[in-house]
């Protein structure tokens, strides 16, 4: 049997229980070339989110009483005259909320567990990963002795993106909530600072830390933070604008920055990035990646928890803060 989580309901605002409804179904028999996966875990994204609207997006929403779209990582249990994977094979795809998968391994693709645990392919070296490489690397176009302002640098992607951005030869700065996480930012993963945004003010943090402007903001939550950003910008700029989270549950208009014409002023861009563009590239990414994890130049951390029962409670953390790197939910049952 397997256990998933529907979606049922198009939530305004912060997602509530109602919004997914578990269920237990029972698992089809497979037909030729297709392969059975056991989900291990599943990736929490502030993604998500938007997926649950009924909106025009990158992505098409996903539809009612449909299992709730995620990245996941399993175990191939069962296969049928398939060409392509085998019994034992790790592959990672989006496999949804639930514990088993069956699918024909279209958008999937193998991983090695002997270079690297699970719960790492589906941040450092998955699609938060991915997003962080692309976006810094090929959207920021960062430079050696730059200054680097990352939103959400706690985060999945912004701490990634800071890390990359040191490893350039750039000034890093994050922006993250509360002393622990900014903490974590300077003494583990070796920013040059950071400033609390539950208890400084942006504005002034900004000035203090990047005195001469910046020079690449990497954007993960939109809002005052963004605005406050732009007006620091230094001349020729590049702003990447990966997500704004802090605008995701809104119940009214989306806040728009007030400071855009800082753009024009220093001639600076602003630039959406969607990771899937650069699909191509994915490959070769993660090869270098992996390389600057194993030269200790790169640092991964997941933050695990467990039962697709508490899907909706862990969903959540990525909203109230309450959580440090990737959101991880194992659901596979020990």
């Amino acid at each position: 049997m397997n256990k998933q989580q529907i979606l049922v309901k198009r939530p305004v605002g912060l997602p509530d229980k109602e919004t997914w409804k578990l269920v237990t179904t029972e698992i089809p028999a497979l037909n030729d070339g297709e392969i059975l996966i056991q989900n291990h875990y599943i990736s929490l994204d502030p993604a998500m989110r938007g997926w649950m609207n009924d909106a025009p997006s990158y992505i098409p929403p996903v539809p009612l009483n449909d299992v709730m779209r995620v990245g996941s990582i399993g175990t191939v249990i069962e296969a049928k005259n398939h060409s392509k994977y085998k019994v034992g094979d790790v592959l990672t795809g989006w496999g949804g909320v639930q514990q088993y998968i069956v699918t024909n391994g279209d958008g999937y693709y193998q991983v090695d567990t002997d270079l690297a645990q699970m719960p790492t392919y589906i941040g450092t070296l998955g699609m938060p990963g991915m997003t962080a490489y692309f976006g810094i690397l090929e959207v920021g176009k960062i430079k050696e002795g730059d200054v680097v302002l990352v939103s959400g640098a706690a985060g999945a992607v912004g701490s990634v993106v800071g890390q990359i951005a040191k490893i350039k030869g750039c000034k890093t700065i994050g922006i993250a909530g509360g002393k622990e996480k900014c903490d974590y930012l300077v003494n583990e993963l070796g920013f040059d600072g950071a400033i609390d945004y539950k208890n400084e003010n942006i504005k002034e943090g900004i000035k203090k830390h990047c005195p001469k402007g910046i020079d690449v903001y990497f954007d993960n939550v939109g809002g005052e933070i963004l605005d406050a950003a732009l007006a620091r910008l230094r001349m020729h700029a590049r702003v990447v604008i990966c997500g704004a989270i802090s605008q995701y549950n809104n119940t009214t208009s989306i806040k728009g920055p007030s400071n855009y014409l800082n753009l024009l002023v220093k001639r600076a861009t602003m630039q959406g990035m969607v990771v899937m563009d650069y699909a191509k590239g994915y490959h070769t990414a993660a090869q270098q990646m992996g390389k600057w994890m194993m030269e200790g130049k790169l640092k991964s951390k997941e933050d695990i928890y467990d039962g697709i029962e508490n899907f909706h409670e862990t969903f959540h953390r990525l909203f109230s803060g309450d959580k440090k790197g990737k959101l991880v939910l194992k659901v596979i049952e020990s």
